[in-house]
């Protein structure tokens, strides 16, 4: 087991490196039964244009967008009506709206309030599983706006 874990965990079907990903979020974000989860590693596929979202590390299983409950902003980022903050709901249409109507975008504070207010879950209703303020700030930049830093 610990040889598999050193070699490269490259998603069988367009052969990209995989994220580790916490089997309670692939448990969580399934359709289909959990009969199907095997007591072995799982990843996420970021690949957007790969229909594969979870697959183990073995290769010898993959779960399909269709497999999934939500849908997954790594594999529409240019939709405009995916979630890419699960928890608090924002879409980047949503995101984009409130820049349009008020020349500003709170969506960092309020995720960030969301995260100190205890009520963030992204390890269980985030597909990648993890927090989604990386993608965010991705996304806000690639729009062009400018967030203030943090620091």
């Amino acid at each position: 087991m610990s040889e598999l874990r050193k070699t490269p965990s490259l998603c069988p079907m367009c052969h990209q490196q995989g994220k580790s990903v916490d089997t309670a979020t692939v448990k969580t974000l399934i359709n289909i039964s959990l009969h199907a989860i095997r007591d072995v590693p799982y990843f996420f596929c970021r690949t957007a244009d790969c229909q594969v979202v979870y697959f183990s590390q073995d290769g010898q299983q993959t779960i399909s967008k269709e497999q999934v409950r939500e849908r997954v902003y790594q594999k529409e980022p240019n939709a405009t009506d995916v979630m890419i903050c699960y928890c608090f709901r924002h879409t980047p249409q949503s995101i984009q709206a409130e820049i349009e109507t008020q020349g500003t975008s709170t969506v960092i504070e309020d995720i960030n309030a969301g995260i100190h207010a205890g009520q963030c879950a992204c390890d269980w209703r985030n597909p990648q599983g993890d927090c989604c303020l990386g993608n965010v700030h991705k996304f806000l930049k690639e729009i062009g706006y400018k967030t203030k830093s943090t620091h």
